[in-house]
């Protein structure tokens, strides 16, 4: 796995802005897998930061990059909490939770929709998209928003900026470990 991918897709995790990214990579063998997800979190651990296979399609798998304690208070959010009642969660614990949506992931191609409390977005939105399934948001940025349209701008604006100066530092040759903050 290349860091400038790992980069590119998950900067503002990396620098604490976000509870979490995802994104897919192929390896050529499990070992490999394994090998590389473990190094990762050997380097990135002691900044709070956890990488996760959730699930392999088609030849990649698909990776989790995560801070637990953003994700543990998200999923502590009482709006956060009724939302995966409702999806078929039965306990708070960040591991049970986990577990609960790496096996969705892996008995359906489709992402549940609850995926984005995961990731750090708004309860609000999160909910606003199930009801909805998708249509009528007020506008659409790494998420559908469905509640504050100017605050979900201003976070997307700066995660964009905070992926271009990632992306940046590791064109000057910033290791991952350099970039990641702890939290």
């Amino acid at each position: 796995m290349s860091e400038e991918l790992l980069v590119r897709h998950c900067a503002p995790t990396l620098m604490g802005l976000k509870t979490g990214n995802m994104f897919s990579c192929r390896f050529e063998t499990k070992e490999d897998e394994h090998r590389s997800l473990t190094g990762l979190n050997r380097r990135l651990g002691a900044k709070g930061l956890r990488a996760i296979p959730l699930r392999h399609l088609n030849g990649s798998t698909l990776i989790y990059l995560y801070r637990p304690s953003k994700l543990a208070a998200d999923l502590n959010d009482q709006q956060a909490t009724d939302i995966l009642s409702k999806m078929g969660y039965r306990q708070k614990s960040v591991g049970i939770c986990l577990a609960g949506l790496i096996k969705k992931l892996r008995e359906n191609e489709d992402f549940p929709h609850e995926i984005g409390l995961f990731l750090g977005y708004p309860p609000e939105d999160v909910c606003g998209f199930i009801k909805n399934k998708g249509s009528g948001c007020k506008c659409v940025g790494c998420w559908k928003v469905y509640g504050d349209a100017d605050k979900a701008k201003q976070t997307f604006d700066k995660y964009k900026k905070c992926t271009e100066i990632c992306c940046s530092l590791a064109a000057k040759g910033y290791s991952i470990e350099r970039m990641a903050v702890s939290c």
